[in-house]
């Protein structure tokens, strides 16, 4: 069974879909940690994104793994643990560029389905249920009112202690969200038969019984 979650940045799509792979015993597949590490890979190694060239000799250097390590989905960029460096702000600034970029998406959309052959999964990003699973079984595309997502957002990474104003936070949702529903390819929208949850209003728990709920209707109808 394949579960496709899509969003906006900061909207709570991971949160679901890590708790719904959890609840059922289902593989996670963080999407959005992928074209992060990708972004990182770039930036590390002064890869100039608009050189066809460099992009191409740069993604035949490239493997992602994820690992659960101590209860907690870890990506794994070239067998080193890059789940803290993938998650700063600089990353965050430049990454919807790069998930732009038509040969990145080519390659992270087929390593998606590879994961996806052999396993029941919950994957969360923006094209999950429009691109890479068009026949999902069940879609759900996330949303929640902007200030509200900057603010989760905000609190997220002072906890995990990167220094970061609110106004930062803010401009870079409102660049991402510009980027990734105005892209060429493979743009954010939502599928025709997704199920829309707006949780401006849910908590975690909230959220995750309203998911459930539909997909339990579905599975009393298969």
């Amino acid at each position: 069974m394949t579960i496709a979650i899509d969003g906006y940045s900061s909207c709570g799509k991971s949160t679901l879909a890590k708790a719904l792979a959890k609840e059922l015993s289902y593989v996670y597949v963080d999407s959005g940690a992928m074209y992060r590490a990708v972004t990182y890979y770039f930036l590390k190694h002064d890869v100039a994104i608009h050189s066809e060239k460099e992009v191409d000799l740069a993604l035949d250097k490239i493997t992602i793994d994820f690992a659960n390590i101590k209860g907690k989905n870890i990506c794994f960029l070239n067998n080193e643990n890059v789940e803290n460096e993938i998650r700063s702000m600089r990353i965050s600034n430049n990454v919807s560029e790069v998930a732009a970029i038509g040969k990145v998406r080519e390659k992270l959309v087929k390593l998606q389905r590879q994961i996806a052959r052999n396993s029941s999964i919950v994957m969360d990003g923006r094209d999950i249920g429009t691109v890479v699973f068009p026949n999902a079984d069940i879609k759900f595309f996330v949303t929640a009112d902007k200030t509200i997502r900057a603010e989760r957002r905000y609190n997220e990474l002072i906890e995990n202690g990167k220094e970061v104003t609110l106004r930062e936070v803010q401009q870079n949702l409102e660049h991402r969200d510009k980027v990734d529903t105005t892209r060429a390819i493979s743009p954010l929208k939502k599928a025709d038969d997704a199920i829309e949850i707006d949780n401006t209003h849910l908590n975690r728990e909230d959220q995750l019984k309203l998911a459930l709920s539909y997909i339990t209707q579905f599975q009393k109808h298969c």
